[in-house]
């Protein structure tokens, strides 16, 4: 019998862990060229089925609903990929399939949702690797509870606290909870150093359990954008509007600033009544637009055609703007804060100390667009900006081998 022909009777007959047990003790011993045979044939027969667990997914916008979307896309080339989500609005198909991933949607009540939580705990088993992510929502914990012999990979995107007063109160008995959710996990994936320090010092983790796979971009997408001309000075904003983005700041800081310099806002939120509010209220609005649900190309132009993008969020394990921002070309502001100061570099990006004094704020977004900033990033800030075909590749080589 060929080798090729042995090896793959031997990944018939053990499947899954056995055999990935298998190709782990061969890559300690040392024998390359058959792991690479072995990997190889698994690609080719093993089909890998796998859950990603989230709050949200699309079309609902942001980076944890960006993060999973990208990573799935990918891994349904390969693999068999379901994502288990919930749908406050009720209105968005319960199952459908988008891109090769299949979707099934559970009803929400209140941040809960029973639906979700019955389906893992019957469906958990039948999958090879389930993937939790976001800390800072239930599924997460529902994923932790159903877990059986599948094996359980979770990116906790945390950054501490939660997004809302309620969400913030429900942290305190939650933590409690969330301790069992890091200690179930097989693998911890955190985006950032900020991210896995703090969960270092807040759960108590095993460090090897947890390891640092960014966020990645599509780097084909920004390769033929190029900057239009508009007659004026833009600042971009890019993101939920949630209280704690601090949106508010920036558009006080607008009405400091002069009357060729406009903000476009692209996002949707419970948030913007009230920065609505406070436009009217400073005499801005007339220079400020609004943006919500565009298409890609659409967005991808907005980075490229901005002089300045602004992210003064308080909490962030990473920021997906920013990175597309920075690859787009386009110079950064960001508070000086949480996984936002690793972007810092005072030449692409440069931070505004916290809390924010608007008058700093103002001065700081008039310096850098006037100085008409725009390019190439230094070498440590592109080692910061992975491809996505990069992370699904990290991700394949933990969902095999852990």
């Amino acid at each position: 019998m060929h080798v090729k022909d042995f090896i793959q009777v031997v990944f018939v007959v053990l499947r899954g862990d056995c055999f990935r047990t298998l190709a782990t003790y061969i890559h300690r011993v040392g024998d390359y060229h058959f792991l690479e045979l072995l990997i190889l044939l698994e690609n080719e027969v093993f089909l890998m089925k796998i859950l990603q667990v989230c709050p949200r997914y699309y079309p609902y916008f942001g980076g944890v609903e960006e993060h999973v979307r990208n990573i799935s896309q990918r891994l349904a080339e390969k693999h068999e990929v379901t994502v288990a989500t919930m749908d406050p609005s009720v209105k968005l198909p319960k199952e459908e399939v988008i891109d090769g991933v299949k979707i099934k949607r559970f009803r929400e009540m209140y941040y809960f949702s029973k639906d979700l939580r019955n389906y893992l705990i019957k469906n958990s088993d039948s999958f090879d690797v389930v993937h939790a992510h976001s800390y800072h929502a239930f599924p997460v914990l529902y994923a932790a509870q159903a877990k059986g012999r599948n094996k359980l990979v979770f990116t906790p995107h945390y950054h501490g606290v939660g997004h809302t007063f309620f969400m913030n109160l429900l942290h305190i008995p939650y933590e409690l909870l969330g301790r069992r959710i890091f200690e179930k996990a097989d693998k911890i994936i955190c985006v950032s150093n900020y991210e896995r320090s703090l969960v270092m010092k807040r759960f108590k983790v095993d460090e090897k359990k947890v390891v640092v796979i960014p966020n990645g971009i599509n780097l084909e997408e920004f390769k033929c954008l190029k900057k239009r001309s508009k007659g004026c000075k833009v600042i971009l904003y890019v993101g939920r509007l949630e209280k704690y983005k601090r949106v508010n700041y920036l558009i006080k800081a607008l009405s400091k600033l002069d009357d060729d310099i406009y903000l476009e806002i692209v996002g949707k939120g419970l948030y913007k009544k009230k920065l609505v509010k406070l436009i009217n209220k400073l005499g801005v609005r007339s220079r400020i637009k609004f943006y919500q649900d565009l298409p890609r190309k659409d967005l991808l132009q907005k980075y490229a055609d901005a002089d300045l993008v602004v992210s003064l969020s308080k909490f962030e394990a990473y920021s997906l703007t920013i990175a597309e921002a920075l690859t787009a070309g386009t110079p950064c502001i960001v508070a000086d804060t949480s996984a936002l100061t690793e972007w810092v570099d005072n030449d692409n990006c440069f931070g505004i100390s916290y809390p924010i004094n608007v008058d700093e704020l103002s001065k700081l977004v008039n310096h850098v667009i006037r100085s008409n900033n725009r390019g190439y990033l230094r070498k440590p800030t592109r080692e910061k900006i992975q491809d996505w075909n990069e992370v699904v590749e990290r991700l394949e080589t933990i969902y095999n081998f852990g």
